[in-house]
């Protein structure tokens, strides 16, 4: 697993009870407002917008906030129209980053991406620069004490994943992007504990970083870009050990 992984996984942990909870919720929000816009709000038709309710329960993000959400993409009450628009560029020591986000105004939102990577010491790159180095993957979180590794993977690739990996605390099915539901409910029916599941951006190299400093001058570009309003997600293609990721956190 990438450094980055394990460090937003970290942070996500560490702030799960703070102040940061309302900005994740309305992040969360807007992701859902698109995806009801874009197939309807009937979760059971709408895959994506079933993804992203999953997500919000995940955080624990009130029904009451998700429900309304839904109501305003589908136009049941009043709401914002936000696009989707990914960015592109590097980290230092040569990472490759790539940026989505949810605006209402892209004239703002563009400038304001450049001007943070350039803050933190990256660059924003064109589009295509770096996209080619990723994949879009779907993320399948199984617990490593509800099963063995060969019995997961036996049904796990017969339902249709790509890849298994063995993560310390929990086993990782990797799927196709558009296999992802379809993975899940196979392993769900076989009896297998699915703890999480998300669509993502798995990088197809890695670019090692073995030294603390740069791992932290890494860090500060991607933090400083989860930290804008508009960016939902950032994906980085580092490879930082789990040893320097628990120093700096």
């Amino acid at each position: 697993m990438s450094g980055h992984s394990k460090w937003s996984s970290i942070k996500h942990q560490k702030g799960a009870a703070d102040a940061a909870r309302g900005k994740v919720f309305a992040k969360m929000a807007r992701q859902i407002e698109v995806a009801a816009r874009a197939g309807g709000g009937d979760l059971e038709a709408n895959a994506s917008l079933r993804l992203m309710v999953s997500k919000a329960r995940g955080v624990s993000m009130p029904k009451d906030n998700i429900d309304r959400a839904i109501k305003r993409g589908t136009g049941e009450i009043e709401g914002v129209s936000y696009t989707a628009i990914n960015y592109e560029g590097y980290a230092t020591h040569g990472v490759a980053i790539y940026v989505e986000t949810l605006t209402d105004n892209k004239n703002r939102t563009g400038p304001e991406i450049r001007t943070i990577f350039s803050k933190a010491g990256g660059s924003l790159a064109e589009p295509g620069a770096v996209a080619w180095q990723f994949a879009r993957k779907g993320v399948i979180d199984v617990p490593i004490d509800s099963t063995t590794e060969d019995e997961l993977m036996e049904v796990a690739l017969e339902a249709g994943a790509e890849d298994l990996n063995n993560l310390g605390d929990r086993f990782q099915v990797v799927t196709d992007g558009h296999d992802l539901f379809a993975v899940k409910t196979a392993l769900i029916e076989k009896g297998f504990q699915v703890t999480s599941d998300d669509l993502t951006m798995l990088p197809t190299t890695l670019v090692p970083i073995e030294n603390p400093d740069h791992a932290q001058s890494v860090l500060k570009v991607i933090d400083a870009l989860e930290e804008h309003d508009d960016v939902q997600n950032v994906y980085a293609n580092c490879d930082i050990s789990d040893e320097i990721i628990e120093q700096l956190s």
